[in-house]
């Protein structure tokens, strides 16, 4: 990967802030390598991509083996994306696959058991960590368990987000403190409008596309990330 940013820059003549990274699953990893390496590269796109290897491990090998699974992925294979991904101060948007049956550690159906939900989870934390915290917290955990679009904008339309004054409070904190995550925003702020800013930037950070993990993205689900 290191290789391929270099021929990027100094072959081809790209200035790291025009490159955008787009990574499938167990890409994700070299993904987020680059972006924690070269932190001036303008943003990052993780279609199908998972936090930890460890959970994904432990799912196909017998539970005695947990230990030895565990100790082998952390000391020769550690494929720590949601860490090397806080690390990265830029865009990054998560497409999450409604039927993916690699990266879910129960079955294809049990939305929950996506790691992309905790990919997004910990990102959310890290960078907005008071707005992610208990209420902020559960009620993105509801929105991810959503089983529609339907559902999920159900749950958007429930808490009453107010998308304006999102933007405002994100704008303004910004303008105040600088760019530079982790943020303190929501530390005076009240449970409901915490829910609003948990709510509104986990849509901004997530994209649910309706398909298996080895489905080809279509053109009209690739966006760029969303950023302030």
């Amino acid at each position: 990967m290191d290789v391929v940013v270099q021929f990027a820059v100094h072959r081809l003549g790209f200035q790291l802030q025009d490159i955008i990274i787009y990574a499938w699953s167990i890409g994700g990893f070299t993904a987020t390598w680059a972006a924690m390496s070269y932190p001036d590269i303008s943003a990052v796109i993780l279609d199908a991509s998972f936090d930890d290897l460890v959970p994904l491990a432990l799912k196909v090998m017998p539970d005695s083996w947990r230990g030895l699974v565990t100790r082998t992925v952390r000391q020769h294979l550690n494929l720590n994306n949601a860490e090397q991904l806080c690390r990265y101060q830029g865009p990054v948007l998560l497409i999450r696959r409604t039927k993916d049956e690699i990266i879910t550690t129960t079955v294809p159906e049990d939305i929950m058991s996506n790691r992309g939900n905790d990919l997004l989870l910990k990102l959310l934390q890290h960078r907005y960590p008071r707005v992610m915290a208990d209420e902020g917290l559960r009620v993105v955990r509801q929105w991810l368990e959503a089983s529609s679009q339907l559902e999920e904008a159900s749950i958007y339309s429930r808490w009453e987000v107010e998308e304006d004054w999102c933007l405002s409070v994100l704008r303004s904190y910004q303008a105040e403190h600088g760019p530079d995550f982790p943020w303190s925003v929501g530390e005076d702020m009240s449970a409901d409008g915490r829910r609003q800013l948990a709510l509104f930037l986990a849509q901004r950070h997530l994209h649910n596309f309706e398909a298996t993990h080895c489905t080809p993205l279509p053109v009209q689900n690739f966006q760029m990330p969303w950023h302030l």
